[in-house]
């Protein structure tokens, strides 16, 4: 059993200072092939008397088994050290790619829209939001516009085909959500409306078929026009500084009497056109279930998307919607 116990030390010997499972498996063939001791000692046990042999091999095998397992477990041992440096040589250092990479931010539109409502909340509006499909009803009737109304041709209203009993189109305003807050809601009221709008017009510098509109309402009494003009000269100071003004010009809307177009003014001393406003008609008022009588109001509202290409002077509305990564990350 020394011997035994000598041939195992060496066997661990062996098998640690091997490097490679090459090396490894020419150490096992020294400790456990064909011309090792144990199996010369194997060979050699039918020399034993009788009585001896049974122990003799039993112990046999008991240091064959010890021998195998060291070389096994050395074997383990450089599988995973091979692996560990195969993965090491695959590995992918991606930090400096992710280091490389920018951001993405919220698109400009949506800085746009989140900074109008800010402003208007500032002013004690809530926000009112509406389905983007929209019956006759809400999107032509209700505000004054009956089928028959000349108006109503202006609009190049986008049809939806879901056949009787409605006629069901892609709103071609936000104003839908002004009837439908004043059906929930009793007066007074104080809301804006941002959204998104459709008209068949064609893309081109200054329109888009699908484009983003704000719309304002308050419906209160012993509101007046005095009102609505501080209200957008409010809102034109806080968004674009208190150097520039606005005023209201006399204009025509189906859904307000009397109506106007506000415009703000520009450096070189000139006006820009911003978007229409007025009184709201009593007949809209009427549709909506309140008494015109009793309460009054105003409206008013204005194109996002133009609102962002005269802020950022963008001389093609366009640029908004193609999605060129060399633009959008200016800003």
């Amino acid at each position: 059993m020394s011997d035994y116990q000598k041939l195992l030390d060496e066997a661990k010997n062996a098998a640690t200072e091997a490097q490679s499972t090459e090396e490894l498996s020419s150490a096992r063939a020294d400790f456990l092939g064909k011309k090792s001791s144990l199996t010369d000692a194997k060979k050699n046990l039918g020399l034993l008397p009788e009585s001896d042999r049974a122990s003799a091999g039993k112990e046999l095998n008991e240091i064959r088994k010890l021998v195998e397992e060291v070389f096994e477990d050395r074997a383990k041992s450089l599988q995973n050290e091979a692996w560990n440096l195969q993965f090491e040589n695959e590995r992918l250092d991606l930090s400096e790619r992710f280091e490389s990479l920018r951001r993405g931010h919220l698109h400009l539109i949506t800085q746009a829209r989140d900074h109008l409502e800010d402003v208007f909340v500032g002013m004690g509006f809530t926000v009112a939001e509406g389905p983007e499909v929209e019956t006759a009803w809400y999107n032509f009737e209700a505000l004054n516009i009956p089928d028959w109304h000349p108006a109503r041709g202006n609009f190049d209203t986008i049809f939806v085909n879901l056949g009787d009993p409605e006629e069901v189109m892609l709103r071609s305003h936000t104003s839908p959500v002004q009837v439908r807050t004043m059906e929930k809601h009793k007066p007074p009221i104080y809301v804006v409306a941002p959204g998104r709008t459709f008209r068949t017009d064609s893309a081109d510098a200054t329109h888009l078929p699908a484009f983003n509109q704000i719309e304002g309402l308050v419906i209160d009494k012993g509101i007046t026009m005095g009102d609505l003009a501080g209200t957008i000269d409010s809102f034109v100071q806080a968004f674009f500084g208190s150097e520039v003004k606005s005023r209201l010009r006399p204009s025509y809307f189906p859904f307000t009497e009397p109506s106007a177009e506000f415009d703000i003014s520009r450096p070189d001393g000139s006006w820009l056109e911003l978007g229409g406003c007025g009184m709201v008609h009593p007949n809209v008022l009427s549709n909506c279930g309140i008494d015109p009588e009793e309460w009054q109001g105003f409206a008013f509202g204005f194109g996002i998307d133009r609102l962002v290409a005269m802020r950022y002077q963008l001389d093609d509305i366009r640029e908004l919607v193609v999605n060129d990564a060399r633009f959008l990350r200016q800003f």
